[in-house]
């Protein structure tokens, strides 16, 4: 009988940082966005004026344009954004690090508590590799499907903090799953800059083909494609070994728990073949003729299936993986 006690105190303090931090990331959004869309336009006007020769007349020295006293709105609101994003991170961290505390166990039992790693794991992916303040505008559309998931995970797959059931009450469970955790929440990195990708590199993203509609200068406001390229190549091998590494353990896990190493059960199955999807996207990015947009649509296709693999194997399919602690 599992008589481990959960601290309800801290429980709920886990539920106030998990909201917290969502509020705290649509605020992050909408600052962010507001600079993706005016910052365009303060450009266009900052060329324009340049193209007109109009340089300050009463410059102290010849030749030098006076920096302005105070940041333009937007970027002042980019930065501000950026910090709300890391106060964001420190929320979720807290609120996963308060539910291990009042179960007394590794905080990722049940789809909920997972699907928060992974939101923070992808989170953190992004602290590091958008860190340069011109990857500022690529925050939006990483947020856009954080935001959805933890949604979903506070909506629909919410449970009270309690023991973890006795079939995961394993020491491959804190391994297993954060490393799947880690690599899932990296490839959503890889997965938007592909998506990016694919607009920066289509008529839209060309200054020369493009209608000139909003959203032809909405995309013309993202890095250039080559750099989202890179971001997504350099993305995809890392996670790579480690979601293979994750797929792995689970393996181990399986033949300890169910005596057998594979089953080709739901989600061992779409597992499998979201890490193929990624070793062909490796594959192609490395063959002439396949690189560029032939391979950021495979990206895209692992992207797909790794979101595919996270909400419809667990809750829509029944089988040895149905613990998502729902319905």
């Amino acid at each position: 009988m599992n008589t481990v006690h959960v601290n309800i105190e801290l429980a709920r303090y886990s539920d106030w940082a998990f909201t917290s931090a969502v509020v705290a990331l649509v605020i992050a959004l909408l600052l962010l966005a507001f600079e993706l869309a005016y910052a365009g336009g303060r450009r266009a006007d900052q060329r324009a004026r340049v193209l007109a020769g109009s340089v300050s007349a009463d410059s102290a020295t010849p030749g030098v344009v006076e920096e302005s006293a105070q940041r333009p709105i937007d970027e002042r609101a980019g930065r501000a954004g950026l910090a709300v994003v890391y106060l964001g991170i420190g929320l979720l961290l807290a609120c996963l690090v308060l539910r291990g505390l009042a179960t007394l166990r590794v905080p990722w039992g049940n789809m909920y508590e997972f699907i928060n790693l992974t939101c923070l794991c992808g989170l953190i992916a992004g602290a590091v590799v958008l860190r340069r303040p011109q990857y500022r505008p690529l925050w939006v559309f990483l947020l856009l499907p954080v935001l959805i998931l933890l949604t979903v995970s506070g909506r629909w797959l919410y449970t009270n903090a309690a023991p973890v059931m006795p079939a995961l009450q394993s020491y491959w469970l804190p391994i297993h799953v954060s490393v799947v955790s880690l690599g899932s929440g990296v490839f959503l990195v890889a997965g938007i800059a592909s998506i990016l990708f694919l607009l920066r590199t289509s008529p839209l993203g060309d200054p020369e083909q493009s209608s000139h509609s909003a959203l032809s200068r909405l995309v013309q406001r993202f890095p250039d494609a080559q750099t989202l390229d890179r971001i997504a190549y350099r993305t995809t091998i890392f996670a790579f070994p480690v979601f293979g590494f994750g797929v792995i353990f689970g393996a181990i896990w399986a033949e300890e728990a169910w005596g057998r190493y594979w089953g080709w059960d739901p989600k061992e199955t779409v597992s499998f073949v979201a890490w193929v999807i990624y070793a062909a996207y490796l594959h192609a990015r490395s063959t002439a003729g396949w690189r560029d947009r032939k391979a950021a649509w495979i990206n895209v296709a692992g992207f797909v299936a790794m979101v595919f693999n996270l909400f419809f194997v667990n809750l829509v399919t029944v089988g040895l993986h149905s613990y998502a602690g729902v319905g």
